[in-house]
Order: structure tokens, then C-alpha cells, then sequence
């Protein structure tokens, strides 16, 4: 692809967002792209937002479960920017204008008190750079049709990492943990919609510990000259499948000893 078919890109994708409308699957439009044209085009919508005035307040991990990798048959993550306007309160409500067909994932959120970056990073800088971990819910939106109409074709991990790698928000739970007091490989949560059990899951599902996802995260970045800043959230990737939140929809993620975090779509 082109830097025109790029930008061409992230004006339609920046547009379905505000209009909350769907735009065909990218991976058919231009059959020749590769994963280092969707984050160009993801890159494009970075600077777009940020030239509007957002802020950036951390970065999300996807496609960390063998099970999702599977499906998109990949065998590696994706990434995406959170920004300030997609931090919701723990228990809040969602407008019901905001999104087009939202989802919940349920993640271990890291947040940073140091920076964290480089191509020779450890496990230990991950957890030595880490303010605090907390639960969280991530939500997921497609601004790309999910299947296209007329040939049946499925979206593509190129069509997800474009769109922001489907970011829309984030919840984070209350509690504070040190990285140390828990083992996050046993961190798991219970994940009710309306009351009715959805989905349970712990976090050796990514990745076989959400420190790995957070180090792939900050070694794919430092390819880029990026590095994850102090303050920002890190969303570590789901260990559920994701679940739809039509309107009136409550969500409560019930993580044990580590916490809660629920929020409402009106």
C-alpha cells in the first residue's frame, strides 16, 4: 500500500468512528496488504486524534489467546492506543450513542511508574517499571464489518490492528495490587452479563503470564522508536472470549481476592 491509500484509509475509519456507522474489510479493498501497512494506517489515526487534541493514555495488547491466534491464524499479538476519551469509571454507564456493537474483554490492566522500553528488555525491567496491577475490562467496537456481505469473507487480523486493533474504552477496577502480591498467572475473574455467567478465565491464558504479553508489547514498540511511558495503562490481553453488550447490558467481572470491576451500556 501507498502513504495516500493509508491516510485514505484512516480518514474512512476515523469517519465510521464518529458517524458510528461500518466501512467494507480493508484486507478486500487492498488485497496487498501486509501487518506493516495496518499499522501504518493505525498510525495515521494516532496522529489524526492526537492533532484533534486526545492524549494518549497507554496501549492495549489483543490476539494473546492460542485460541484467537488460531482463528486469525497468526502467531503473534496485536496492538492498539488507548486514549483519554475511552476511560470510563468502574461501575459507569456507557451512553448509548458511543459505539456501534460493543463487546467486553476481561484483562489484567498494568499501570507504569517508569518508563519502559528498548529491544533487550527482561520480564524483570516489565515488573520493576510497573506502579500497580488492577482488574479491568476492555471494550471492543468495529468501526470494519465483521464479515463482508457479498463474498462471505471474514475479517482479518489486518482489518482488526488498522481499526485500532478494535479499541474503544477501558474499566478499571478500584484495587491497587504490587505487581509482587500476586501471582498473575492464577488471576482469573468471573465475567456475568446481567447477572448470567458469560465466561471465566485466568491469566496464564495470555501468553502463559500477562508480564510476557506486557515485554512483547514493549519490544514490538521499541521496533517503532516508542516506549510505554510512566502513568500510562497497559492492557494485557483478554483471558475470555469477548462478550456483546447489547443496550441495556451489565457487566461485573468478579476477579477473587484481586478485586471487581463492572460497568453498564444504557
Amino acid at each position: 500500500m501507498t502513504p495516500a491509500q493509508h491516510a485514505s484509509a484512516a480518514r474512512a475509519l476515523l469517519h465510521a468512528e464518529v458517524e458510528r456507522t461500518q466501512i467494507g474489510l480493508l484486507s478486500l479493498q487492498y488485497p496487498e496488504m501486509e501487518m506493516r501497512d495496518a499499522y501504518a494506517i493505525q498510525s495515521e489515526i494516532l496522529n489524526a486524534k492526537r492533532a484533534s487534541g486526545r492524549s494518549v493514555i497507554g496501549w492495549k495488547i489483543g490476539l494473546t489467546s492460542k485460541a484467537m491466534q488460531s482463528a486469525l491464524n497468526i502467531d503473534i499479538p496485536d496492538s492498539g492506543v488507548l486514549f483519554d476519551d475511552m476511560l470510563f469509571t468502574h461501575d459507569g454507564l456507557v451512553p448509548k450513542d458511543r459505539f456501534i456493537q460493543p463487546r467486553v474483554e476481561a484483562e489484567i490492566a498494568f499501570v507504569f511508574k517508569s518508563p519502559l522500553g528498548g529491544a533487550h528488555l527482561s520480564a524483570e525491567d516489565v515488573i520493576n517499571a510497573t506502579d500497580y496491577v488492577t482488574p479491568s475490562l476492555e471494550i471492543l467496537d468495529t468501526r470494519i464489518v465483521r464479515q463482508d456481505p457479498q463474498s462471505g469473507k471474514a475479517r482479518t487480523v489486518l482489518d482488526t490492528i488498522s481499526d485500532n486493533a478494535a479499541n474503544a474504552g477501558v474499566v478499571l477496577g478500584a484495587e491497587k495490587h504490587k505487581i509482587s502480591s500476586h501471582d498473575l498467572r492464577w488471576v482469573g475473574a468471573i465475567v456475568s452479563r446481567d447477572k448470567e455467567v458469560e465466561e471465566t478465565g485466568l491469566g496464564a491464558g495470555v501468553l502463559n503470564d500477562p508480564v510476557t504479553s506486557v515485554l512483547w508489547l514493549a519490544q514490538r514498540m521499541a521496533q517503532y522508536g516508542q516506549k510505554i511511558e510512566p502513568g500510562q495503562i497497559v492492557l494485557s490481553g483478554s483471558f475470555i472470549r469477548p462478550i456483546e453488550c447489547p443496550s441495556g447490558s451489565h457487566i461485573h467481572a468478579d476477579f477473587g481476592p484481586f478485586g471487581q470491576v463492572a460497568i453498564s451500556f444504557e
